[in-house]
């Protein structure tokens, strides 16, 4: 239990101790650099388009780029041909003389810089790595066999101005530049042409956000087009043009504009894509016009092509083709996806303050029966959800595609999702597992959080992935846990803050701060770490209320610019409130985990100093707290009697009197302690006396190096529990030990930090004092002693063989019986 002890200090020693005691062989300065301001070495100087408050300066200014685009899916060839006209607008105070183009279907190309450096650890698929070592799995030797078999990348036909001239260009990579005839100038617009075309990749051997799906039991296909034509680079007011090579990893920095896309296709294919369909009289039924109006007004999903509809569609392959329009007016991209296939449902949604949105899925019925029981409503509950934090959904279509087997990308209005269930080969039941299921609606929850970020609170992807991925997983955890309790988001864990414990203590991570292509496990980097601090920072650093309005501060300022990480931190703690440098110091830009111990925990009463009754109080606590010598007990027990007992001549006036009798001076020093107090130390002590007050001085130890708030729960003897949280500013001094004091009128019994697993504190195995048992169970297994038998294993029948040709075959390999060697 407790150390417990009166304190025989006066009083105003203990008040003048305060609340924080440091140790005397502290490290100097060691808690200061843990609290030390970004803006004294890691951010950058506020200017006049990034202001000090985290908001865009007065002089904020981005581009804008407007696209017209005709492409055809040649789905005979596996290629995408195409023009594009693009008007871009120089909103910058620069003159420039070429513009960027971002050309990502080059990563696919031989000799590209993301091919010809891929290690053996990323050279398979992204859900499938070859893993470190000298192995090869069979997918990674699939891909680097199809990468070879094609010539991918953008093959440019022209690059014309206006009036018909050509424009030079330079491919570097992943990017080009189109030299301009003269510099635009500040306030000025530009037009020219690409004329364009690639070869299709098969996503589900190479992987790379698009492609096509090859169903190969009913020989059909489905595109999922993304990256697909030439984009504008971002040219930035910090870092100019974002020429930084795409690798595979680091997603999508662009500029909002406008959008007119014509997609030709085959005339039996359904189309999704980003923005509104245009043309639906040339394109879709009567039937499937008046089932999308009914939609609009439904409580539950409508099917625009049913899953009969689909098996039928796909049966019979199309020879003509149809021309599908979209526009969509202030977006940063565009993407597509094509099929015979598709099943098709909808449901409007209504919401205050944005426009009404209609809901959509598109999925084979290979995704059957999940997607029709959960997509479309995952994505109305994703915006319900993430508007409330931030703005309502800005556009008027949010759109789920079944485009592969797992995981999931994101694009304006359109997401790529995956997950399906499972087909018996045997029986042809359709199942699904628990993974499958809350897997589904968590990657739809994603993608579709990704439309508000980074869609269209636009940060840079590329330099820091966790702008959007982490911020966007924080609100997609918030999202699964608003759709039912207990909700598997992380495996079998629910709490991200016990799932990511493991990943911060392990010495394969690198901060969050740090660039995308050379994150360690991205997925604990940019998605789950950040998730884990931004719960921290709202359920236990600021509270609810200061975190929630912070937050839609920042996503409101930055709705359709392009925030930094800066200008992140800045915005939470202006509008807040709330010094969070130490917070962002510790979580973002250092690999420091949470695990903070209770050393241990001291209790005192306040003494009166009166002899009569505290010698009588230390006579009680001499007995409990420093026992009778064993010897002595058991001489007692076996009725020996001492020297002096069986000469009682020798006892005098000691053996009458203990140490704890009282004497005359000690009744003096008591009279001239009290006549030297003055009156308010009198009227603290008489009261502190009344009350019964306890004196606790807790030390806590910070092992894992990330300073943290410290929550206490804290049982008193009378049974009851209080929470305490003690600011994480108690380590401003000393980041390594700290002390704290407590006065109470109730006696403590028990005291246990992080019991709510609220700051993700590693090791749980030191947070309770006193220190309690662990229990669990253990199973019981049987030892395998089974050994290898290679006579035993030729006698094995072979599959797929009659009994007597296997023993024909077998008998010009007789097993040899003595070794055939030296």
């Amino acid at each position: 239990m407790f150390s417990s002890l009166r304190a025989v200090f006066a009083l105003p020693f203990i008040i003048a101790a305060g609340s924080l005691i440091a140790p005397a062989n502290a490290e100097i300065g060691d808690g200061a650099k843990k609290f030390r301001q970004l803006e004294d070495d890691l951010m950058p100087t506020p200017n006049v388009y990034r202001a000090a408050t985290g908001e865009p300066g007065p002089q904020y200014w981005q581009q804008k780029v407007d696209y017209v685009i005709d492409v055809t899916l040649d789905t005979e060839n596996k290629r995408i041909l195409g023009e594009e006209e693009i008007t871009y607008t120089n909103n910058s105070p620069h003159a420039l003389k070429w513009i960027w183009v971002q050309m990502d279907q080059n990563r696919f190309t031989d000799g590209s810089v993301a091919r010809e450096s891929e290690t053996s650890s990323t050279a398979g698929q992204r859900w499938d790595p070859s893993g470190d070592g000298d192995t090869l799995s069979f997918s990674a030797l699939a891909r680097q066999q199809a990468l070879s078999d094609r010539d991918f990348g953008f093959k440019i036909q022209s690059i014309t101005a206006r009036n018909g001239s050509d424009l030079d260009y330079s491919i570097v990579d992943t990017h080009m530049r189109v030299d301009l005839p003269r510099p635009l100038a500040p306030g000025q617009s530009t037009e020219f042409t690409i004329e364009w075309q690639h070869e299709i990749i098969q996503e589900t051997i190479v992987g790379g956000r698009g492609g096509y799906e090859h169903f190969e039991e009913t020989d059909t296909y489905q595109y999922a087009l993304a990256q697909w034509y030439p984009r504008v680079a971002v040219f930035s007011d910090y870092e100019g043009w974002h020429t930084k090579n795409f690798l595979g990893r680091g997603e999508f920095p662009l500029e909002f504009g406008d959008f007119d896309v014509s997609i030709t296709v085959p005339s039996d294919h359904i189309v999704s894509a980003t923005g509104v369909l245009q043309n639906p009289g040339q394109v879709l039924t009567a039937t499937q016009r008046d089932r999308l109006e009914e939609a609009r007004t439904a409580d539950i999903p409508v099917f625009i092509v049913t899953p009969e509809e689909a098996k039928a569609n796909e049966a019979e392959e199309a020879s003509d083709t149809k021309t599908w329009r979209f526009s969509a007016d202030n977006v940063r991209d565009f993407s597509f996806a094509s099929s015979n296939k598709y099943i098709w449902d909808a449901q409007g949604y209504t919401q205050e303050g944005g426009p009404d949105v209609m809901a959509m899925s598109f999925y084979p019925n290979e995704a059957e029966p999940i997607w029709s029981m959960y997509s479309t409503d995952a994505v109305i509950h994703t915006m319900e959800v993430y508007s409330r934090f931030s703005f309502p959904y800005p556009y008027p279509t949010a759109q789920s595609v079944n485009a592969w087997e797992s995981g999931g990308m994101e694009y304006p209005m359109i997401t790529f999702n995956g997950y399906r269930p499972t087909k018996d080969e045997k029986s042809g039941e359709i199942t699904y597992s628990r993974r499958t299921k809350y897997g589904l609606i968590g990657v739809i929850i994603h993608e579709i959080g990704h439309i508000y970020f980074p869609m269209v609170v636009n940060s840079d992807e590329r330099q820091w992935t966790w702008m959007d991925e982490g911020l966007n997983s924080f609100l997609d955890y918030v999202a699964a846990i608003e759709w039912e309790e207990n909700y598997p988001a992380y495996g079998d864990n629910t709490n991200v803050l016990d799932y990511i414990t493991g990943y911060m203590t392990s010495e394969d991570q690198v901060p969050i701060m740090t660039q995308s292509d050379s994150v360690l496990n991205l997925g604990p980097n940019a998605y789950s770490k950040p998730t884990a601090a931004l719960i921290v920072m709202r359920e236990t650093v600021m509270g609810r209320e200061l975190f929630d309005f912070a937050l839609r501060e920042y996503s409101q300022r930055w709705k359709f610019k392009r925030p930094t990480p800066y200008d992140f931190f800045r915005t939470m703690e202006e509008a807040s409130g709330v010094d969070l440098d130490w917070f962002w110091r510790g979580w973002y830009y250092s690999t420091d985990h949470v695990d903070i111990a209770i050393k241990s925990v001291r209790e005192y009463q306040i003494s009166s100093q009166e002899p009569e009754v505290e010698f009588a109080l230390d006579r009680i606590e001499a007995g409990e707290n420093e026992p009778e010598p064993l010897i002595q007990r058991r001489n007692r027990e076996e009725g020996m009697e001492t020297y002096v007992e069986r000469n009682p001549r020798l006892r005098d006036f000691y053996n009458e009197n203990d140490r704890f009798t009282v004497t005359n001076k000690d009744r003096n020093t008591y009279q001239s302690f009290r006549e030297g107090l003055v009156d308010w130390e009198v009227d603290a002590l008489d009261r502190a006396l009344a009350d019964g007050t306890y004196v606790y001085f807790m030390d806590f130890a910070n092992i894992g190096g990330l300073v943290m708030p410290i929550p206490l729960t804290i049982t008193y003897a009378d049974g009851s529990e209080e929470y305490m949280k003690i600011p994480a500013e108690i380590w401003r001094r000393d980041a390594s030990n700290v002390t704290k004091l407590m006065l109470s009128d109730r006696q403590i019994t028990s005291i246990v930090l992080d019991k709510n697993h609220e700051i993700a504190d590693a090791d749980r195995s030191n947070n309770a004092f006193p220190a309690t048992i662990s229990s669990s169970r253990i199973e019981l297994y049987k030892s395998n002693r089974s050994h290898s038998n290679m006579m035993a294993d030729m006698l094995v029948e072979l599959k797929g063989q009659d009994k007597d040709a296997a023993q024909t075959e077998s008998e010009g390999n007789a097993v040899p019986l003595q070794p055939t060697g030296n």
